[in-house]
């Protein structure tokens, strides 16, 4: 009887040892869900250690390229971007003999690149061990998975070498020199910080010739006589901030993107943290990849498009902001028009000249609108999570040109910074467009 038993039992287990993979979790695991959920996570991991905005876009863009080009191997319509980016010269390829989910190799490397470039490492544990599960219930093979697992580490290791190369490092610790020039950046209250990144426009862009290949017009000379051209923005901004409407007010708190403000109450400061504004657009590609049922290739395209585009932005404004050095509205205003005016958002730590919002959005709207289209029409919940509400836009124009608006609004800006921005933004994306092609 026992042998019996025994032999039934080693039917059924060389039964299923042999059973062929049948190819059904595929589907179930090309879902980009999995990527959009690591983008989210990964942000959450930007906020809690509170990069710069610029810092953050470095993240994303080569967590992006990762999850992209682990992703080339499995779609024929797809082009590698090596010999398309700047100093891109070559990416780890998967071995033909093995079997790959390409899906979960994009999302690892997504992942493995957030983890290295963040520190608070702790925040991935949970995530990271519920992701893995998920993949593994699709019913894929523990050798796939393996394979898979092992192929996104390899890219990622790429892209971390091909980030080594960007100067990043060699940036690190260097100081901004406050002079006493007239009309000229001067830290700003409650915090009075250290101008953020000041030697940004070193670091190595993906697609510009030079981070000074898109340069906007010059601001207008420092002049407080009444009538001047500088006078008028002063007052454009001084003025708006004091009238503002209940609408005006709603967009500049729901673009106000700022990753540390500084609250004081008596003898106490502390933070809150927030999505930068590169975190802000990512969430749109999250978003409206979903509602358009883009698929995991349209997706990860639309993450490197946009993230792309927001950190060669990033590079090109930067690149103005410290050429001018402009002051912002709170110091001039303040010191000439009335002491007790304020900005109704916190003035960030880094000269006016041009909005960083302003290019990042207008670089971000040109780049998604060539992979989800130009009159996409969707609502934006990515400030849910800090206690604003669902807007709504025609399409990713409209929502750029808002988040322009939005820092006279907030008094961080003056009119010319907006609307000059936001034209170098557009020529970054233009040119990005133009020049590298995923298919």
């Amino acid at each position: 009887m026992n042998k019996n038993i025994l032999l039934i039992f080693s039917c059924i287990t060389l039964l299923f040892s042999c059973k062929k993979d049948d190819g059904s979790w595929k589907k179930a695991a090309e879902n980009p869900e999995f990527l959009r959920r690591t983008q989210l996570q990964v942000t959450e991991s930007i906020i809690h250690d509170i990069f710069a905005p610029p810092v953050s876009s470095r993240i994303y863009s080569y967590a992006s390229l990762a999850a992209y080009e682990a992703l080339v191997p499995a779609n024929k319509g797809l082009k590698s971007m090596v010999g398309q980016f700047n100093g891109f010269e070559k990416v780890y390829k998967p071995d033909s003999s093995k079997q790959y989910c390409y899906p979960l190799a994009a999302t690892r490397a997504f992942l493995t690149i957030g983890k290295n470039l963040t520190f608070a490492q702790d925040v991935y544990v949970d995530f990271e061990k519920k992701l893995w599960e998920d993949f593994k219930a699709t019913g894929m093979p523990d050798e796939v998975f393996d394979n898979s697992i092992a192929f996104g580490d390899s890219v990622a290791a790429s892209i971390m070498n091909y980030s080594k190369k960007d100067n990043y490092k060699q940036t690190r610790g260097f100081r901004f020199t406050v002079t006493n020039k007239v009309g000229t950046w001067v830290p700003t209250p409650p915090a009075y910080m250290d101008a953020v990144e000041p030697n940004w426009q070193k670091i190595r862009s993906y697609t510009l010739d030079s981070s000074a290949q898109f340069p906007p017009p010059p601001p207008s000379k420092f002049d407080l006589t009444k009538g001047s051209d500088y006078y008028n923005e002063v007052m454009d901004c001084y003025n708006t901030v004091k009238n503002l409407t209940d609408e005006q007010r709603a967009i500049c708190n729901f673009w106000d993107c700022n990753p540390f403000k500084m609250n004081i109450t008596g003898h106490a400061m502390f933070a809150t943290k927030k999505v930068s504004p590169g975190g802000h657009w990512m969430g749109i590609v999250s978003q409206v990849s979903r509602n358009t049922n883009a698929d995991i290739y349209k997706t990860a395209q639309a993450y490197l498009m946009t993230s792309v585009a927001v950190f060669d932005g990033f590079i090109s404004c930067w690149t103005e902001k410290y050429r001018s050095v402009r002051i912002r509205p709170e110091s001039v205003i303040n010191a000439n028009i009335d002491k007790d005016w304020q900005p109704v958002l916190q003035t960030p730590p880094f000269p006016e000249y041009t909005s960083g919002h302003s290019v990042i959005s207008g670089a971000a709207s040109v780049a998604l609108s060539s992979i989800l289209g130009d009159n996409v029409a969707f609502a934006d919940s990515t400030e849910i999570p800090y206690g604003l509400p669902v807007r709504k836009f025609t399409s990713f124009k409209q929502a750029a040109d808002e988040a322009s608006i939005s820092r006279l609004y907030g008094g961080i800006h003056f009119r010319p910074a907006l609307d000059n921005g936001l034209v170098q933004g557009r020529k970054v994306g233009n040119w990005i467009v133009e020049k590298i092609k995923t298919k």
